[in-house]
């Protein structure tokens, strides 16, 4: 089979006036970026205010091995099936970071014959919006450090800055420096670092606000710092916030793309999971939601990271309620379940892996019925989508489906949409399209007049399985620090690993009956979330030892090869 980027260039790609038009929008609503990219303007949303709302669908997942199990490739096949249905549907993603895409991971279209394309600049820069949000980002920074060369009239106290640098590269020597150094017009030394810019709360920003003026009040909101007396300090008292809207006026817009069967894909912000909430822009789904019969959207690694996320930080925001989630499974990742195979980035699967047993399939499966158990707390109806490989064995998938139904799925499908795009995940289609059928009961999993620490014990114990929360020192002076500043009333969103439903990678399946540890808590007052920080969570990755950048280059022809 060939490679997904000669699957892309091998494509025949529509005009994007073509794609929009399924939409109910015209030339007039867009900014193009070429024959085949366009930015939608934000009065579109006016427009389509007396559209009928479609339904609205979550892709997330089971805890995922490092190689991802499919949600984007699933999320674009089963748009590309409702065509096949003779429904209309619009599909909502993230734009990847360059970090993964350069790193381990590589890009983020999907992948075999579910793709969203353009490929290139789809996994590369884009439309320029995550360079945006870098130069708002470290404009803010710029400006903090400017203050206290010219005397401090804030008198900040510069140990309390927590605004950081950022960079869209993956880069670990910037984790941890110490700026200002050399003579007095330097600057004044102090120690910072840098993070990845889809961890920065510009990103996660971006992904929820409802327009430009809301954009323009969270950004007045940040929290960078507190003054000596320990009162906040944001980006409106350092006057910062106007102009870091002005460099967002273009990256507020959603970018419209299409998929290789030319269902219209919405690609809009990028913030990660495990740091951040690790969803597309409720922007971008205001939009989409009226312009098809179905919006699919996707959230970040496992149900208990990103679908959590989701339903109470991203749906409290955009006022949305979800219809259905499909929950992608595979059987390597079940199998990994079992603490039995290492998978690692870059090497052959292990050779048992591969091989025929459904015990291990049986076994692993306590992460599924967990994540279904997950959705389910929400009230909303969860389908298992099975992510077939060619050598998965038909009585795994059977075993399976057999789990997902006595678990509490409305149903579960398999699904060969990465061999044979839409057509390969009709059937999954259809369970999705009767699920959304049944009455909503969707609901939050806390209220947010809840203590901070009762809405971060109820995430840790009841999406988790943790028995306790243990909380060092830095954490429970950050937490009363943080109520008594008034952002008690926030969202909770935890930042820790992506590969355990815990805080500890290695702990696989289902893990009970552990302590939760909180090692620190952040405000984005912008974004409106507290996060606290569990276990060993980095906001800058490291590339490994072979990068994926080493294999990205160009022929002979000036075509881009290596991506994936």
């Amino acid at each position: 089979m060939p490679t997904d980027l000669e699957i892309a260039q091998a494509a025949e790609l529509r005009p994007i006036e073509e794609i929009a038009d399924q939409m109910g929008l015209c030339a007039e609503d867009l900014d193009l970026y070429g024959r085949y990219i366009a930015k939608i303007h934000l009065d579109v949303l006016e427009k389509l205010a007396k559209h009928p709302q479609g339904k609205y669908i979550l892709v997330t997942a089971i805890t995922p091995t490092p190689l991802g199990e499919g949600k984007t490739t699933t999320t674009v096949g089963l748009g590309q099936a409702f065509k096949h249905l003779g429904k209309r549907a619009v599909i909502a993603i993230r734009q990847p970071s360059m970090g993964p895409t350069f790193g381990i991971k590589g890009g983020a279209a999907g992948g075999g014959y579910s793709q969203v394309v353009p490929m290139e600049p789809f996994n590369l820069h884009l439309t320029g919006d995550i360079h945006a949000v870098t130069a708002a980002n470290n404009l803010l920074a710029a400006m903090i450090d400017n203050h206290l060369h010219h005397g401090n009239a804030l008198n900040v106290d510069p140990f309390s800055i927590t605004w950081r640098r950022v960079v869209d590269i993956s880069d670990r020597a910037l984790r941890h420096i110490v700026i200002g150094l050399g003579g007095k017009s330097d600057g004044i030394p102090r120690e910072t670092g840098f993070d990845i810019a889809v961890a920065s709360e510009v990103m996660a920003i971006l992904a929820l606000t409802t327009g430009l003026h809301d954009l323009r009040q969270r950004l007045g909101r940040i929290v960078w710092g507190y003054t000596r007396d320990k009162t906040p300090l944001t980006a409106e008292d350092i006057k910062a916030a106007g102009a870091m809207t002005v460099l967002l006026m273009e990256a507020i817009k959603p970018n419209l793309l299409q998929t290789l069967e030319h269902t219209p894909a919405l690609v809009h912000a990028g913030p990660f999971a495990n740091i951040a909430h690790g969803n597309s822009s409720i922007l971008a789904d205001l939009i989409g939601i009226r312009c098809g019969d179905y919006l699919i959207t996707e959230a970040g690694f496992g149900a208990d990271i990103g679908a959590e996320k989701f339903f109470n930080i991203k749906c409290r925001y955009s006022g949305l309620t979800p219809n259905a989630a499909v929950l992608v499974v595979t059987v390597r990742a079940l199998k990994a379940h079992t603490g039995r195979y290492r998978i690692v980035p870059g090497k052959p699967l292990p050779p048992e892996l591969l091989e025929k047993n459904v015990a291990d399939v049986e076994a692993g499966a306590l992460n599924m019925i967990k994540q279904i158990e997950n959705v389910r707390k929400h009230g909303v109806p969860v389908v298992v989508a099975i992510n077939k490989f060619p050598t998965d064995h038909v009585e795994e998938l059977q075993a399976i489906q057999r789990i997902a139904v006595e678990a509490g799925a409305h149903g579960a499908a398999v699904a060969t949409h990465w061999a044979e795009g839409g057509r390969g995940a009709v059937a999954l289609a259809e369970m999705v399209a009767d699920a959304t059928d049944q009455a909503s009961e969707f609901r939050f999993l806390y209220p947010l007049d809840w203590p901070i620490k009762k809405k971060i014990e109820t995430i840790a114990r009841e999406i988790y399985g943790a028995a306790e929360v243990v909380y060092e020192p830095r954490a429970e002076r950050q937490i009363r620090r943080y109520e008594a500043s008034g952002f008690g009333n926030l969202p909770i969103c935890i930042a820790k690993t992506h590969l355990s439903l815990s805080h500890d990678p290695q702990l696989k399946g289902a893990p009970t009956g552990y302590s939760f540890p909180i090692t620190d808590v952040r405000v984005a007052a912008g974004a409106g979330f507290v996060y606290p920080l569990a276990g060993d969570i980095r906001t800058m990755p490291g590339l490994p030892k072979h990068p994926a950048a080493e294999r990205v280059d160009i022929d002979e022809q000036g075509r881009v090869v290596g991506l994936f």
